[in-house]
């Protein structure tokens, strides 16, 4: 294993069509946080330092004033805990790696620099500076979004309810689409979770605890399902 700044220039080059794909939702983040209230600084260093867009989206879809700061943080833990095995899959690479190359690394991790990275060490691909290029070039064409995105949302007011909103639900289905894999183990702890989730919801829950519920069971399922399965 190696890391070179050749390797990160080169990741830094592969990842311009993902940087297009997901430009609209930095443009989202951004509005619906000028819409929140959130001031051009609180929306970048929210972004900055989460970086992660399905996670921020939901913080803000849940975000009132006074801040519900534990219920907010707890949701995007949730969400991001998908970031774990990603990382140990990434191990050959990430196992080698010390100081700020390390730690930079994991901070930029997303699921596109995951993807790209996978694909890489299956080619053979030894180089780990491909994964810190590919997520440092995310993370600051994310960062330009957001803050276009924040600056026209400052410009023009989203009323309550308006259809933009939706964006946090619709992200979630979409990245239900790229992990089904077909089959009934995926089926049925997404049913499951699902269940419980709107169970919770129905008994009067507040969030996130819904959400925790529904995910938990989930996990907890298709844990049981790959034991019983090895």
């Amino acid at each position: 294993m190696i890391f070179t700044r050749h390797g990160v220039l080169r990741g830094a080059r592969q990842a311009i069509p993902l940087v297009i794909g997901t430009f609209p939702f930095g443009l989202v983040v951004g509005v619906i946080s000028a819409a929140k209230g959130l001031s051009l600084l609180e929306t970048l260093l929210m972004s900055g330092v989460v970086f992660a867009g399905s996670s921020q989206l939901l913080a803000l879809e849940l975000w009132t004033d006074p801040a519900p700061i534990f219920a907010a943080t707890l949701a995007a833990l949730v969400v991001n805990m998908r970031l774990a095995p990603m990382g140990a899959a990434l191990a050959p690479w990430l196992d080698r790696l010390r100081g700020i190359r390390l730690w930079g690394t994991l901070a930029t991790l997303v699921d596109h620099s995951y993807a790209l990275s996978a694909a890489e060490m299956r080619r053979g691909g030894r180089d780990a500076g491909y994964l810190l290029g590919v997520a440092l070039a995310l993370w600051l064409f994310w960062m330009i979004a957001v803050g276009i995105g924040h600056l026209a949302g400052a410009v023009v007011r989203l009323p309550p309810g308006h259809p933009l909103y939706f964006a946090a639900t619709a992200t979630f289905c979409a990245i239900l689409v790229p992990v089904w894999q077909g089959g009934r183990r995926d089926l049925l702890p997404w049913m499951l979770a699902a269940a419980v989730a709107l169970g919770a919801w129905w008994s009067g829950l507040g969030a996130p605890w819904p959400l925790l519920a529904g995910a938990l069971a989930g996990a907890a399922l298709g844990a049981w399902m790959e034991l019983r399965r090895a």
